[in-house]
């Protein structure tokens, strides 16, 4: 069955993201049913977008669960053969989903296609091989992974792979950063197929999905989790050494730099370096990726 906006779902996972969702939801199809899994657990703005929107429904989280873990929770609850990941910053063009499906058609077999982002300064995939350049810009292209910021799931194909069922899709030891090329890896791993679609466009803001008033607690947590997240999948994917000896510089430049933030009495800095240290700290030691930022609405 090939892709069609009757069995496709998108599913949004939100976390204080008022200001920007609309504008995702409003470049969607109206024909297309959406999911937003919020990790706010806010029941004011459940009602609110399930109100202003007949194809929206809103699933309330009992926690923050992040990124992987609350994609899988939205996973689990729709019901058609593709599901296209979209984060809550993240804008798509008139024709991006006509696009994805035209092409799908096309395409003999996949895991995952994504679109490209419209910016000539950032690409959202990377190549097999990192030195190549793609020129042409018209027939999608198989990559090594694409960013998770907007990837479609052929969900029937993943179900086919034991490491994917229970709707085991992302890994939910990541509470964020590089779940997205954890699930590319594993697909490739499995011999799959991702494909990026360069006709298919969306805009993407970037680190812009939560309100802007919780800035600075968001950056201690990006912090914090960029580098446990990346010890993580090194881990995992090349082993414990490999991951320490990578890890070790950036460990070794924020401890640096907290000290001389500490002495310039540079609070905000002090702070940032200190997290990014300890999220290392942490995945050194095996502990899970428990850190949230300290939000209150």
């Amino acid at each position: 069955m090939s892709i069609s906006r009757q069995n496709l779902s998108v599913v949004i996972v939100s976390f204080f993201s008022e200001e920007v969702i609309h504008n995702c939801v409003q470049s969607i199809p109206e024909d297309v049913n959406i999911l937003v899994v919020d990790n706010s657990g806010n029941k004011g703005f459940k009602e609110s977008i399930e109100k202003q929107y007949k194809n929206v429904k809103c699933l309330l989280s009992t926690n923050n669960l992040g990124m992987g873990s609350g994609n899988n929770l939205g996973l689990k609850h729709i019901n058609t053969d593709y599901a296209f990941i979209l984060n809550p910053d993240v804008v798509l063009e008139k024709n991006t989903i006509d696009l994805l499906i035209d092409a799908a058609k096309e395409i003999e077999s996949f895991g995952i296609i994504a679109p490209a982002i419209n910016s000539k300064e950032n690409l959202n995939y990377k190549l097999f091989d990192s030195k190549k350049i793609r020129s042409d810009d018209d027939n999608p292209f198989k990559v090594k992974s694409v960013d998770g910021f907007a990837m479609l799931l052929n969900l029937k194909k993943l179900k086919e792979i034991d490491s994917f069922k229970d709707y085991n899709f992302f890994d939910e030891n990541i509470f964020l950063f590089l779940e997205n090329d954890d699930l590319c890896k594993r697909l490739i791993d499995n011999n799959q197929n991702i494909y990026v679609v360069p006709k298919s466009k969306v805009n993407h803001l970037g680190a812009s999905g939560v309100n802007k008033k919780f800035s600075y607690q968001i950056e201690l947590s990006r912090n914090w989790h960029w580098i446990w997240s990346k010890f993580y999948y090194n881990k995992k994917h090349r082993g414990y050494l490999i991951a320490l000896f990578e890890g070790l510089p950036t460990f070794l430049s924020s401890v640096i730099k907290f000290l001389l933030y500490s002495v310039s009495k540079n609070n905000k800095k002090k702070e940032i370096y200190l997290h990014r240290a300890l999220g290392y700290l942490n995945a050194v030691l095996g502990r899970k990726s428990y850190y949230r930022p300290n939000i209150e609405n």
